[in-house]
């Protein structure tokens, strides 16, 4: 996910993609709609756009944390080994399986 665009903001105001385009970046005068539609306000778009991006910025722990956690592949050979070892209930140094996916946790906590 990238962070959210001017023409992201006007999609988002008019119900999605059908019709609308234009410049990523803006200006309003670059953004094309549908025959008698009527677009937007400069200001309506740019509140929305900065509601948007702040929502954005406060999910950044839960991009970090999904650059940080192993593969799936990986989770599930851990989860295997955590229940082959008996370990599963064990919320400690012996379970792997947690201990990893609480580290990435707590170094990348919730915004």
């Amino acid at each position: 996910m990238f962070e959210p665009k001017y023409i992201d903001a006007v999609q988002a105001l008019v119900g999605g993609t059908t019709g609308v385009g234009g410049k990523s970046d803006g200006p309003i005068e670059k953004i094309y709609y549908p025959e008698s539609f009527t677009p937007p306000s400069e200001e309506v778009i740019q509140a929305k756009l900065k509601e948007l991006q702040d929502e954005y910025k406060a999910k950044q722990w839960h991009r970090d944390r999904a650059e940080q956690y192993p593969s799936i592949v990986d989770q599930l050979d851990l989860l295997w080994h955590a229940i082959d070892s008996g370990t599963l209930d064990n919320r400690d140094h012996r379970n792997k399986f947690y201990s990893t996916l609480k580290e990435v946790k707590t170094n990348n906590p919730k915004g």
